[in-house]
């Protein structure tokens, strides 16, 4: 019997492009310095560093919400500006959840549905399953005042998947959360990503979020923003609550905390 030989998957291809983008603003203030980054499809990519070192200008550029002075971005090899046409989707979640306070949770995640013109019919059968997604599917009817500030984090990052993006970009969406409710939400995006087989890039100070999260994680500095280091975080998914008191967590934990050390002192080095 002749065996047939396994198949060999080909490597992803990369879902986002930076080349050589960067930004200077009127006042002559350089944001970023040209970056060159690929992130591949399906990866969980985290941009760290100090404040200001560029984190969100990128993160806003690869998003279309921030044009570069110089430099492309692209998304599945085709300008941002062409995304829609290409027939993919990206969801972008801010810093703060961003609700209109007087919609009650379920009109909050129907709103970009409504404005790209899908039927209500459709559109409240996503929401429902947006809301299943992040737990909050007793909520549909709430308004954003009676929910947690974690709540209100789920009910933000539901509004992004019901788009149902294969893009998502955060910046720092649990940064102003208790740290329960944010490991919490840390385990549940994991998940999400997972179960969605999204491409992920989050931005966070956190050195032990971004461990617990990431596949990369990019190092950058200030003074100007550029890309300082990389680290792969070679563990496992699915990560339990055991993996971040174990010594491979605290090693890695150890190295960017290192990087992060000498990005900050290059920043303050450039302020003299």
């Amino acid at each position: 019997m002749i065996r047939e030989a396994p198949a060999v998957l080909a490597p992803a291809g990369p879902a986002i492009e930076v080349l050589s983008a960067h930004k200077t603003y009127p006042n002559g203030t350089v944001a970023l310095q040209p970056v060159d980054l690929s992130v591949a499809e399906g990866e969980f990519v985290t941009l760290l560093g100090p404040s200001g070192c560029g984190k969100s200008t990128l993160l806003k550029m690869v998003a279309g919400l921030l044009e570069p002075t110089d430099g492309r971005l692209l998304l599945w090899r085709k300008p941002v500006a062409q995304l829609e046409a290409s027939g993919r989707k990206m969801a972008f979640v801010f810093q703060s959840p961003t609700l209109m306070p007087w919609a009650s949770v379920q009109a909050n995640v129907r709103l970009p549905l409504e404005l790209a013109g899908v039927s209500r019919s459709e559109a409240d059968a996503r929401v429902a399953d947006a809301l299943a997604l992040v737990g909050l599917a007793k909520f549909a009817r709430a308004l954003p005042r009676n929910l947690s500030g974690g709540m209100q984090m789920r009910v933000s990052i539901a509004r992004g998947l019901v788009v149902q993006p294969q893009l998502l970009l955060m910046d720092e969406p649990f940064g102003a959360l208790d740290e329960i409710t944010r490991h919490k939400l840390d385990a549940d995006l994991l998940a999400l990503w997972r179960e969605k087989k999204l491409t992920v890039v989050f931005v966070t100070h956190s050195i032990h979020e971004a461990v617990f999260l990431s596949s990369r994680v990019v190092m950058m500095a200030a003074r100007p923003g550029r890309i300082v280091d990389e680290f792969k975080i070679d563990e496992p998914y699915p990560r339990q609550p055991e993996f971040m008191v174990s010594a491979r967590f605290a090693e890695y934990a150890r190295r960017l905390q290192e990087s992060l050390l000498r990005a900050s002192r290059e920043n303050e080095e450039e302020a003299l």
